[in-house]
């Protein structure tokens, strides 16, 4: 996550030269979407929470 908003703020504020603009954005991209798989499979795990007990969870 740090190393995304280091990314962000980077490109907001900085006049960089387009081919690091761009390899800046796909590294953005590519930690974006980490993140949100790694926060789905939390939410998953939370949604079989049940009676106290979390069950294992197997990735589909």
């Amino acid at each position: 996550m740090r190393e995304l908003e280091r990314l962000v703020s980077d490109m907001e504020g900085a006049q960089l030269p387009l081919d690091k603009l761009i390899e800046s954005h796909r590294r953005g991209a590519e930690l974006l979407a980490f993140c949100r798989s790694r926060l789905e499979a939390v939410e998953h795990q939370v949604k079989l929470l049940e009676d106290g007990q979390l069950r294992p969870w197997i990735a589909g």
